[in-house]
Protein backbone atom coordinates (compact mmCIF):
# COMPACT_ATOMS: atom_id res chain seq x y z
CA UNK A 1 0.00 0.00 0.00
CA UNK A 2 1.19 3.20 -0.82
CA UNK A 3 2.03 5.80 1.91
CA UNK A 4 -0.50 7.85 2.99
CA UNK A 5 -0.53 11.65 2.55
CA UNK A 6 -1.05 13.47 5.83
CA UNK A 7 -2.98 16.27 7.33
CA UNK A 8 -2.18 17.52 10.76
CA UNK A 9 -3.84 20.15 12.54
CA UNK A 10 -1.78 22.25 15.19
CA UNK A 11 -4.40 25.27 15.46
CA UNK A 12 -7.63 25.70 14.40
CA UNK A 13 -8.83 29.05 15.33
CA UNK A 14 -8.61 32.22 14.19
CA UNK A 15 -8.48 35.92 14.94
CA UNK A 16 -6.55 35.60 18.71
CA UNK A 17 -5.83 32.48 20.86
CA UNK A 18 -7.95 31.53 23.41
CA UNK A 19 -6.76 28.89 25.62
CA UNK A 20 -8.89 28.05 28.85
CA UNK A 21 -11.62 25.18 29.95
CA UNK A 22 -13.90 26.23 27.23
CA UNK A 23 -11.79 25.16 24.29
CA UNK A 24 -10.09 22.33 25.43
CA UNK A 25 -11.62 19.76 22.77
CA UNK A 26 -11.07 22.11 20.06
CA UNK A 27 -8.25 23.72 21.05
CA UNK A 28 -7.02 27.49 21.37
CA UNK A 29 -4.11 27.73 19.22
CA UNK A 30 -3.88 29.66 15.79
CA UNK A 31 -3.39 28.93 12.24
CA UNK A 32 -1.20 25.91 11.50
CA UNK A 33 -2.41 23.16 9.01
CA UNK A 34 1.09 20.66 8.09
CA UNK A 35 1.35 18.23 4.98
CA UNK A 36 3.01 15.38 4.69
CA UNK A 37 2.95 14.19 1.54
CA UNK A 38 5.86 11.59 0.62
CA UNK A 39 9.28 13.08 1.36
CA UNK A 40 7.83 16.80 1.74
CA UNK A 41 6.41 18.49 4.22
CA UNK A 42 4.86 21.72 4.08
CA UNK A 43 3.64 23.95 6.75
CA UNK A 44 0.19 26.51 6.32
CA UNK A 45 0.25 29.24 8.12
CA UNK A 46 2.51 30.51 11.57
CA UNK A 47 0.07 31.38 13.87
CA UNK A 48 0.87 29.91 17.38
CA UNK A 49 0.18 26.95 16.46
CA UNK A 50 3.22 26.52 15.14
CA UNK A 51 5.40 26.95 18.00
CA UNK A 52 3.30 23.70 18.92
CA UNK A 53 4.31 21.96 15.78
CA UNK A 54 7.86 22.94 16.13
CA UNK A 55 8.40 21.20 19.41
CA UNK A 56 7.06 18.20 18.08
CA UNK A 57 9.06 18.41 15.11
CA UNK A 58 12.35 18.72 17.25
CA UNK A 59 13.56 15.01 17.30
CA UNK A 60 13.07 15.18 13.56
CA UNK A 61 16.13 17.30 13.41
CA UNK A 62 17.60 18.36 10.33
CA UNK A 63 15.05 18.99 8.97
CA UNK A 64 13.63 20.61 5.46
CA UNK A 65 10.17 21.80 5.11
CA UNK A 66 7.92 24.50 2.78
CA UNK A 67 6.19 27.24 5.38
CA UNK A 68 3.38 28.84 3.36
CA UNK A 69 1.66 31.44 4.28
CA UNK A 70 -2.15 32.54 4.12
CA UNK A 71 -1.17 36.23 4.39
CA UNK A 72 0.40 37.98 7.56
CA UNK A 73 -2.65 39.53 10.27
CA UNK A 74 -1.27 38.21 13.51
CA UNK A 75 -3.16 35.22 14.28
CA UNK A 76 -0.84 34.32 11.26
CA UNK A 77 2.11 34.56 11.84
CA UNK A 78 2.66 34.95 15.81
CA UNK A 79 4.22 31.81 15.94
CA UNK A 80 7.00 32.36 13.57
CA UNK A 81 9.05 33.92 16.43
CA UNK A 82 8.67 30.86 18.70
CA UNK A 83 9.51 28.26 15.95
CA UNK A 84 12.71 26.95 17.46
CA UNK A 85 13.42 24.74 14.54
CA UNK A 86 13.99 27.67 12.48
CA UNK A 87 16.37 28.92 14.80
CA UNK A 88 18.80 25.75 14.78
CA UNK A 89 21.70 25.21 12.13
CA UNK A 90 21.18 22.68 9.98
CA UNK A 91 17.39 22.91 9.33
CA UNK A 92 16.41 24.53 6.03
CA UNK A 93 12.94 26.62 5.09
CA UNK A 94 11.59 27.21 2.19
CA UNK A 95 8.94 30.38 2.79
CA UNK A 96 6.69 31.33 0.83
CA UNK A 97 3.78 34.08 0.17
CA UNK A 98 1.97 35.86 -2.48
CA UNK A 99 2.88 39.70 -2.10
CA UNK A 100 0.42 42.23 -0.15
CA UNK A 101 -1.40 44.01 -1.55
CA UNK A 102 1.36 47.17 -0.71
CA UNK A 103 3.89 44.89 -2.52
CA UNK A 104 5.61 43.92 0.72
CA UNK A 105 7.40 40.37 0.03
CA UNK A 106 7.26 37.78 3.00
CA UNK A 107 10.64 38.53 4.38
CA UNK A 108 9.99 41.45 5.19
CA UNK A 109 6.82 41.28 7.05
CA UNK A 110 7.78 38.94 8.86
CA UNK A 111 11.08 40.37 9.79
CA UNK A 112 9.04 43.14 11.00
CA UNK A 113 6.84 42.18 13.55
CA UNK A 114 10.55 40.92 15.00
CA UNK A 115 11.72 44.14 15.49
CA UNK A 116 12.24 46.31 18.72
CA UNK A 117 9.83 47.31 20.44
CA UNK A 118 8.12 44.29 19.31
CA UNK A 119 10.33 41.21 19.71
CA UNK A 120 13.00 40.95 21.81
CA UNK A 121 15.27 39.62 18.92
CA UNK A 122 15.54 39.94 15.21
CA UNK A 123 14.92 37.77 13.01
CA UNK A 124 18.67 37.15 11.94
CA UNK A 125 19.14 35.58 15.15
CA UNK A 126 17.53 31.97 13.31
CA UNK A 127 20.33 30.40 12.53
CA UNK A 128 18.33 28.03 10.05
CA UNK A 129 18.71 28.14 6.35
CA UNK A 130 15.73 30.24 5.28
CA UNK A 131 14.97 31.21 1.89
CA UNK A 132 11.98 33.30 1.13
CA UNK A 133 9.90 33.18 -2.22
CA UNK A 134 7.58 36.05 -2.80
CA UNK A 135 5.16 33.84 -5.29
CA UNK A 136 3.98 35.28 -8.79
CA UNK A 137 0.31 35.79 -9.64
CA UNK A 138 -1.18 33.38 -12.46
CA UNK A 139 1.30 30.55 -11.64
CA UNK A 140 2.12 27.45 -9.69
CA UNK A 141 4.89 25.42 -7.78
CA UNK A 142 6.24 22.21 -8.62
CA UNK A 143 8.37 21.19 -4.96
CA UNK A 144 9.31 17.28 -6.52
CA UNK A 145 6.62 15.26 -6.98
CA UNK A 146 4.49 17.98 -5.50
CA UNK A 147 2.06 20.41 -7.16
CA UNK A 148 1.07 23.52 -5.46
CA UNK A 149 -1.39 25.65 -6.77
CA UNK A 150 -1.89 29.07 -5.05
CA UNK A 151 -4.78 32.27 -6.02
CA UNK A 152 -5.85 35.25 -4.32
CA UNK A 153 -9.13 35.15 -1.81
CA UNK A 154 -11.08 37.93 -1.01
CA UNK A 155 -9.81 39.42 2.29
CA UNK A 156 -8.85 42.61 3.80
CA UNK A 157 -5.30 43.20 2.69
CA UNK A 158 -5.15 40.51 0.39
CA UNK A 159 -4.76 36.71 1.53
CA UNK A 160 -3.72 33.43 -0.10
CA UNK A 161 -5.76 29.88 -0.74
CA UNK A 162 -3.60 26.75 -1.93
CA UNK A 163 -4.03 23.39 -3.07
CA UNK A 164 -1.73 20.84 -2.53
CA UNK A 165 -1.82 17.76 -5.21
CA UNK A 166 0.14 14.60 -5.04
CA UNK A 167 -0.39 11.43 -6.96
CA UNK A 168 -3.84 12.15 -7.80
CA UNK A 169 -4.84 13.32 -4.31
CA UNK A 170 -5.92 17.12 -3.84
CA UNK A 171 -5.81 19.24 -0.30
CA UNK A 172 -7.56 22.39 -0.23
CA UNK A 173 -6.85 25.14 2.37
CA UNK A 174 -8.97 28.24 1.95
CA UNK A 175 -9.14 30.69 5.07
CA UNK A 176 -9.46 34.12 5.74
CA UNK A 177 -11.51 34.51 3.14
CA UNK A 178 -15.29 36.32 2.63
CA UNK A 179 -17.91 35.04 0.00
CA UNK A 180 -19.24 36.98 -2.57
CA UNK A 181 -23.24 37.84 -2.08
CA UNK A 182 -24.20 37.15 -5.78
CA UNK A 183 -22.08 34.53 -6.54
CA UNK A 184 -19.38 32.01 -5.64
CA UNK A 185 -15.36 33.14 -5.98
CA UNK A 186 -14.20 31.59 -8.77
CA UNK A 187 -10.93 31.24 -7.10
CA UNK A 188 -12.02 29.47 -4.34
CA UNK A 189 -14.02 26.90 -6.70
CA UNK A 190 -11.01 26.56 -9.07
CA UNK A 191 -8.70 25.82 -5.85
CA UNK A 192 -11.15 23.26 -4.63
CA UNK A 193 -12.48 21.13 -7.60
CA UNK A 194 -12.94 17.69 -7.29
CA UNK A 195 -10.53 17.94 -3.77
CA UNK A 196 -10.52 14.98 -1.93
CA UNK A 197 -10.21 17.43 1.28
CA UNK A 198 -11.26 20.79 1.60
CA UNK A 199 -9.75 22.72 4.61
CA UNK A 200 -12.30 25.89 4.74
CA UNK A 201 -12.85 28.93 6.67
CA UNK A 202 -15.71 29.10 8.44
CA UNK A 203 -15.74 31.61 11.15
CA UNK A 204 -19.10 32.34 11.78
CA UNK A 205 -22.64 30.93 10.97
CA UNK A 206 -25.22 32.90 8.89
CA UNK A 207 -27.36 34.17 11.76
CA UNK A 208 -24.16 35.98 13.21
CA UNK A 209 -22.83 37.17 9.61
CA UNK A 210 -26.37 38.74 8.84
CA UNK A 211 -26.98 39.80 12.36
CA UNK A 212 -28.77 43.22 12.35
CA UNK A 213 -26.66 45.85 14.45
CA UNK A 214 -24.14 43.16 14.42
CA UNK A 215 -23.35 42.29 11.05
CA UNK A 216 -19.79 40.81 10.20
CA UNK A 217 -20.01 41.57 6.76
CA UNK A 218 -16.75 42.78 4.98
CA UNK A 219 -14.78 41.33 8.59
CA UNK A 220 -13.27 38.92 6.01
CA UNK A 221 -14.37 35.46 7.08
CA UNK A 222 -16.97 33.13 5.61
CA UNK A 223 -19.73 30.91 7.13
CA UNK A 224 -19.94 27.37 7.07
CA UNK A 225 -23.24 27.41 5.22
CA UNK A 226 -21.34 29.33 2.38
CA UNK A 227 -18.53 26.00 2.85
CA UNK A 228 -21.71 23.66 2.22
CA UNK A 229 -22.14 25.78 -1.07
CA UNK A 230 -18.31 25.22 -2.39
CA UNK A 231 -18.16 21.82 -1.30
CA UNK A 232 -21.28 21.13 -3.02
CA UNK A 233 -20.09 22.59 -5.95
CA UNK A 234 -16.67 21.83 -6.61
CA UNK A 235 -17.68 18.46 -5.73
CA UNK A 236 -15.75 17.69 -2.45
CA UNK A 237 -15.08 14.50 -1.20
CA UNK A 238 -14.87 15.90 2.82
CA UNK A 239 -14.92 19.31 4.43
CA UNK A 240 -13.08 20.40 7.09
CA UNK A 241 -15.08 23.75 9.05
CA UNK A 242 -11.53 26.02 10.55
CA UNK A 243 -10.54 29.08 11.29
CA UNK A 244 -13.73 28.93 14.69
CA UNK A 245 -14.22 31.89 15.85
CA UNK A 246 -12.63 32.71 19.40
CA UNK A 247 -15.97 33.22 20.99
CA UNK A 248 -17.17 29.80 19.93
CA UNK A 249 -16.53 27.34 22.50
CA UNK A 250 -16.89 23.64 22.39
CA UNK A 251 -20.22 23.26 22.66
CA UNK A 252 -21.16 25.64 20.06
CA UNK A 253 -18.80 23.77 17.61
CA UNK A 254 -20.40 20.78 18.57
CA UNK A 255 -23.65 21.88 17.66
CA UNK A 256 -22.12 23.53 15.05
CA UNK A 257 -20.89 20.43 13.24
CA UNK A 258 -24.04 18.85 14.14
CA UNK A 259 -26.53 21.08 11.74
CA UNK A 260 -23.21 21.01 8.76
CA UNK A 261 -23.50 17.22 8.77
CA UNK A 262 -26.92 17.16 8.28
CA UNK A 263 -26.32 19.53 5.08
CA UNK A 264 -23.23 17.91 3.83
CA UNK A 265 -22.68 14.55 5.67
CA UNK A 266 -18.60 14.06 5.02
CA UNK A 267 -17.84 17.45 7.39
CA UNK A 268 -15.44 17.34 9.96
CA UNK A 269 -14.55 20.19 12.48
CA UNK A 270 -11.05 20.78 12.41
CA UNK A 271 -9.60 20.12 15.88
CA UNK A 272 -6.09 21.02 17.24
CA UNK A 273 -3.48 17.79 17.04
CA UNK A 274 -6.12 15.84 14.36
CA UNK A 275 -4.18 14.03 12.05
CA UNK A 276 -6.11 12.76 8.55
CA UNK A 277 -4.90 10.09 6.26
CA UNK A 278 -5.14 10.36 2.86
CA UNK A 279 -4.67 7.08 0.37
CA UNK A 280 -4.67 6.72 -3.43
CA UNK A 281 -7.46 3.65 -3.74
CA UNK A 282 -9.87 3.07 -6.27
CA UNK A 283 -13.34 3.37 -5.97
CA UNK A 284 -15.18 5.46 -4.20
CA UNK A 285 -13.82 7.30 -0.95
CA UNK A 286 -15.15 7.88 2.65
CA UNK A 287 -13.64 9.75 5.25
CA UNK A 288 -13.52 7.04 8.44
CA UNK A 289 -11.97 6.76 11.84
CA UNK A 290 -8.95 4.83 12.21
CA UNK A 291 -8.10 5.16 15.74
CA UNK A 292 -7.92 8.01 18.38
CA UNK A 293 -5.72 7.93 21.54
CA UNK A 294 -5.25 10.64 24.44
CA UNK A 295 -2.53 13.47 24.11
CA UNK A 296 -0.94 15.98 26.33
CA UNK A 297 -3.42 18.35 27.50
CA UNK A 298 -6.48 16.30 27.62
CA UNK A 299 -6.61 17.03 23.52
CA UNK A 300 -7.76 13.68 21.33
CA UNK A 301 -5.39 13.13 18.85
CA UNK A 302 -7.93 11.74 16.28
CA UNK A 303 -6.46 9.71 12.91
CA UNK A 304 -8.61 9.57 10.08
CA UNK A 305 -7.97 8.06 6.30
CA UNK A 306 -10.32 7.72 3.03
CA UNK A 307 -10.97 4.38 2.45
CA UNK A 308 -13.25 2.72 -0.06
Amino acid sequence: MQNPLTVRFWGVRGSIACPGSHTVRYGGNTPCVEIQAGEERLIFDGGTGLRVLGQHLLPLMPLEAHLFFSHTHWDHIQGFPFFTPAFTQGNQFNIYSMLSTDGRGIQSRLRDQMLHPNFPVPLQVMQGDLKFHDLPLGETLQINDVHVEYAPLNHPGGATGYRVNWQGLAVSYITDTEHFADRLDENVLQLCRQADLMIIDATYTDAEYYAAGSSKVGWGHSTWQEAVKVAEVAGVKQLVLFHHDPLHDDDFLDQVGQEARQAFPNTVMAREEMSLQLRPLIGGQLLSPLRSEGVAAGLGMSEWRLCG
